[in-house]
C-alpha cells in the first residue's frame, strides 16, 4: 500500500516526533514544518494527503497560512491549537479548514479524523470514476465496461479498459508508464518491462480497426497522453 505523505506544519518539534512515530504504523508519513512561511511554501509546491496546521507558529501564523492558501489549494486541512475557543473554530472553517482538533489532544482522534477525510475523499473519487468520460469522440461507460466510438462498440479487455479510463479522465496530460502500472497492474514498473507498452497498442490498434486514429501519444521514456482532439490544447 502506497504511503500518505501529511503535512505538519506546528512550531513543536515534540509533538512532530510523536506524531510521526504514531501515524507510521498506519503508512502515513509526516513531513513537518516549524514555522508558518515554510509551511506555507511546501503547501504551495508539493502534493500532500493532508495538511495538519498548528494556529500560534512563529512566522506566519495558521490563519494566515491559510488565508495565503485562500481558495486555490484542494488539500484537506485540519487546524491544530492550543486554544479551545469557538471562535477561532469557527475563523478556521470559514477560512477553508476542514477539520479543527484542540490541543492537547489523543493521537488516536487526531488519526480517526484523519482517516474520516480519507474516507470521504475515496468515496468522492469512486462516485467520479463511476461516471461515464466523453472525449474526442470516444466514450467510455465503467457501469457498464463499455467504450464506443461515434455510436460502434469496442471490445478491450479488463486491463485495456482500465488503462484507457485512466488516460481520458486526465485528457492532455501525461500518464506516466509507472502510474499505469502501479494503478491498473497494482505492482511498480519494473525494469525493461514491456508489458503497459503492449496494452496501449492493443488499444491503439482496436481504436484504430473501428477507424479512430492518433487519440493516444506517446512521451517517449516517460508515458503516455490522451489527445482531447481540440485545437487549442
Amino acid at each position: 500500500m502506497q504511503q500518505k505523505p501529511i503535512l505538519l506544519i506546528d512550531d513543536d518539534q515534540s509533538l512532530a516526533e510523536l506524531l510521526s512515530e504514531y501515524l507510521a504504523t498506519e503508512n502515513i508519513k509526516i513531513e513537518a514544518c516549524h514555522d508558518g512561511l515554510s509551511g506555507l511554501q511546501k503547501a504551495r509546491n508539493q502534493d500532500y494527503s493532508l495538511i495538519l496546521l498548528d494556529v500560534m507558529m512563529p512566522g506566519l501564523t495558521g490563519f494566515e497560512v491559510l488565508q495565503a492558501l485562500g481558495g486555490q489549494h484542494h488539500t484537506p486541512i485540519i487546524m491544530l491549537t492550543a486554544k479551545g475557543d469557538e471562535a477561532d473554530r469557527v475563523l478556521g472553517l470559514t477560512l477553508g479548514a476542514d477539520d479543527y482538533l484542540p490541543k492537547p489532544f489523543n493521537p488516536a482522534e487526531l488519526l480517526a479524523r484523519i482517516q474520516a477525510i480519507f474516507r470521504r475523499i475515496d468515496i468522492v473519487a469512486h462516485q467520479k470514476a463511476q461516471q461515464p468520460v466523453s472525449c474526442n469522440q470516444v466514450t467510455l461507460t465503467p457501469a457498464t465496461r463499455q467504450v464506443d466510438y461515434l455510436g460502434k462498440h469496442i471490445e478491450l479487455t479488463g486491463t485495456e479498459f482500465e488503462m484507457l479510463h485512466l488516460l481520458m479522465q486526465q485528457p492532455n496530460q501525461v500518464v506516466s508508464k509507472e502510474a499505469l502500472s502501479e494503478n491498473v497492474l497494482n505492482r511498480p514498473l519494473a525494469k525493461f518491462d514491456r508489458g503497459i507498452d503492449m496494452h496501449i497498442s492493443n488499444i491503439r490498434r482496436k481504436l484504430q480497426l473501428h477507424g479512430k486514429e492518433d487519440c493516444i501519444n506517446t512521451v517517449r521514456g516517460i508515458g503516455y497522453i490522451f489527445n482531447s482532439g481540440n485545437s487549442e490544447s
